[in-house]
């Protein structure tokens, strides 16, 4: 067994976007409650978060735009944009969301830990440069991934994105980067209305951004297939130095914001996917925040389950490479020919 890290603090708490939004306090207080459970002794270890520096945020955003969530600190309620709603407290609890995960990178870096998961809000992956949207303050791990790059002399980062929701913001953070490569998978079209399969980057960034769009229904068979059969041959050519994953649990099958079928096993089972890239090219350095994930019973049931998978206690022991032969089967397959084809000019394994 292998004790991972978890990043926790009330502060996350303090951000509360009104009774009726789905992005509540009550995600963190239930995943919260579950780590204190008898099941969950002695797989973990607490880390404390540090408050993000203002050079930090502007790593990726515009100084206009911290200078415009600062000064939302300590009223009651500004909207960003429709959704993205803050309160007394949620800049502040922004700035220890990035700290968060700069702490969780500074520590994996030291080799304290080899696992790091963020359990932080608000989430992330929706902000861009100028502007905060879809639940998203300031983007949490883009800033960590740049972070990495300047004060670790990292040069491959691997972030790869699960969660519900297309991260528009992470792609547009790293679309003319090549040190930077960014997987996603994502219910389309839905929200942000990004991420469509000619979506590749640019310039130097050209084939490092990798998407693949799903329709609705795809669940535990279909999500591991396209991870062991897109993801890891390109991972075996970019042989990233650090693994990254924005993990929404909004594609957990009674979301009431999704319309896909992956269980708590189908998390773990993806979560030793990328914590085999991460063995293989990244001597294990694995860093998880959380993004999405608005059904209380699901969320807590697979982050559980993901911490067990990466602490060692439990197995999976999936029967997952069967191929699914249903309609939802052969859209995956299909789905998964037509990435090749898009990727084929960037990456040789296609």
């Amino acid at each position: 067994m292998t004790k991972i890290g978890i990043v926790k603090d009330p502060i996350y708490i303090e951000h509360d976007p009104g009774s009726y939004h789905p992005e509540s306090p009550q995600r963190l207080v239930s995943i919260y409650n579950m780590l204190q459970g008898k099941d969950m002794e002695n797989l973990f270890e607490e880390i404390s978060p540090r408050k993000a520096q203002r050079e930090e945020i502007e790593l990726i955003h515009k100084s206009s735009y911290f200078d415009r969530v600062a000064a939302t600190g300590g009223l009651s309620n500004s909207y960003l944009d429709p959704d993205t709603v803050t309160s007394k407290r949620s800049f502040e609890a922004a700035l220890y969301a990035v700290g968060g995960l700069l702490t969780g990178l500074d520590r994996i870096m030291s080799s304290d830990f080899k696992d790091i998961f963020a359990l932080v809000r608000p989430p992330g992956h929706h902000a861009e440069s100028d502007r905060g949207m879809g639940f998203c303050l300031f983007n949490n791990i883009a800033i960590a991934a740049m972070y990495a790059i300047q004060n670790h002399a990292i040069e491959r980062i691997l972030i790869v994105d699960w969660d519900l929701h297309h991260g528009n913001g992470t792609q547009h953070s790293f679309y003319s980067e090549d040190r930077v490569l960014y997987f996603s998978t994502h219910q389309f079209p839905y929200y942000p209305g990004t991420g469509s399969f000619d979506e590749v980057g640019q310039g130097k960034g050209k084939g490092f951004t990798v998407n693949v769009p799903l329709s609705i229904g795809h669940g535990n068979e279909e999500y591991y297939r396209i991870f062991k059969t897109l993801l890891e041959p390109i991972a075996d050519i970019y042989k990233p130095q650090l693994v990254f994953i924005s993990a929404g649990f909004d594609i957990y099958y009674r979301d009431p914001l999704g319309g896909m079928e992956v269980t708590p096993e189908g998390f773990a089972a993806l979560a030793q996917v990328l914590k085999s890239i991460a063995v293989k090219h990244a001597e294990g350095k694995l860093l998880i925040t959380l993004e999405g994930g608005y059904h209380l019973e699901g969320l807590t049931e697979s982050i559980a389950s993901v911490i067990k998978q990466l602490s060692g206690v439990q197995s999976m022991d999936t029967g997952l490479t069967e191929k699914n032969v249903d309609e939802t089967g052969k859209m995956a397959d299909w789905t998964i020919e037509k990435v090749m084809s898009v990727q084929r000019e960037f990456w040789s394994c296609f």
